[in-house]
């Protein structure tokens, strides 16, 4: 109880305290019952999983009643420096934020270098039960929580777009005002993945992107305009896989070293939820051929900088923030 009359009086009084504005009133911490599945498992609605706790960090923003939420989850080396950058950005605005950790209830620490010890759409699992949590807050406004992710996370902000897995592992009642991936992974094509939330999707990639290319993206956001979604992809240049993290100043290039990318891999989703090689028409492995190691990840400011004031412009009108 002291800690929630705390929170209020912070809320309440925190300009006057002289706290910066992108300084949270409260931080609350959450534990979000999920499950362990093979994609298969989750392609084919099998809900005969491990059962994991993982963890969810709500970041409440100064201001009272019900406030919007961005969801953000984290890429294939956990919870990075960059989510912090933008957790400020979104809390100085008046919108709260919920960070999901899906590796360390999972006994993970990353995934880059052995991408096969988690199911890649494990992520959105983990997404869908957030907004079990969420839902029930009484600070959140259901009506204006938003998806936003990274690498890893932003194949998963991508895909938990789809009508197909809401419908089936989205069981919270809620959906999401928007998606906004930031260099996903769009190398695999899923049954019906055209069909995605009547939601805006909007996706920010990097040109040089060797790790997950923009190309693939590319195609997938013409396959869904043509199905007349509403979706854009921002491309910038010289922008390498992780270029947000410019926003903490970084501004490099460097090797990945053993990191594993899917960048000349085809994989489709055929009967049963099997994914498969596109090429060779064998179930896909991280052992296949076309998997490559040693992609570039780096930050670019002036670019992360262009990024961030799109998504803060979208959001400002999405949510009509003042």
């Amino acid at each position: 109880m002291l800690m929630t009359a705390f929170g209020i009086a912070l809320a309440g009084n925190a300009q006057a305290q002289g706290i910066p504005k992108d300084a949270p009133a409260r931080i609350e911490m959450y534990p979000i019952p999920s499950l362990t599945l093979s994609d298969r498992q989750f392609l084919a609605g099998d809900d005969n999983g491990k059962p994991v706790t993982v963890v969810g960090e709500l970041r409440v923003a100064q201001g009272s009643g019900r406030m919007p939420v961005v969801v953000l989850m984290h890429g294939s080396g956990g919870v990075g420096a960059n989510i912090p950058a933008w957790t400020r950005t979104f809390n100085g605005m008046g919108i709260s934020t919920f960070v999901i950790d899906g590796f360390t209830g999972r006994g993970i620490t990353a995934t880059s270098t052995n991408q096969a010890q988690l199911g890649r759409l494990n992520l959105i699992m983990d997404i869908y039960h957030s907004l079990d949590v969420l839902a029930k807050h009484p600070r959140v406004d259901p009506d204006r929580i938003v998806l936003m992710g990274f690498s890893r996370g932003g194949q998963a902000a991508l895909y938990a777009s789809l009508e197909r897995f809401h419908k089936r592992w989205n069981t919270s009642g809620l959906q999401f005002a928007a998606y906004i991936p930031f260099y996903p992974d769009c190398a695999t094509t899923y049954v019906g993945d055209t069909d995605v939330m009547a939601r805006p999707i909007r996706i920010f990639h990097g040109g040089p992107d060797d790790y997950n290319p923009v190309r693939t993206c590319k195609a997938f956001v013409e396959r869904l305009k043509t199905a007349g979604r509403d979706v854009e992809l921002t491309e910038y240049p010289d922008s390498p896989h992780g270029f947000d993290i410019g926003l903490l100043g970084a501004n490099m290039v460097a090797v990945a070293a053993k990191a594993q990318t899917v960048r000349n891999c085809r994989i489709k989703e055929t009967d049963g939820g099997m994914l498969v090689n596109a090429e060779t028409q064998q179930p896909f492995t991280y052992q296949d051929p076309c998997v490559e190691l040693d992609p570039h990840v780096g930050g670019n400011p002036a670019t992360a900088e262009a990024a961030r004031q799109a998504v803060t412009d979208f959001l400002r009108a999405l949510l009509k923030l003042s």
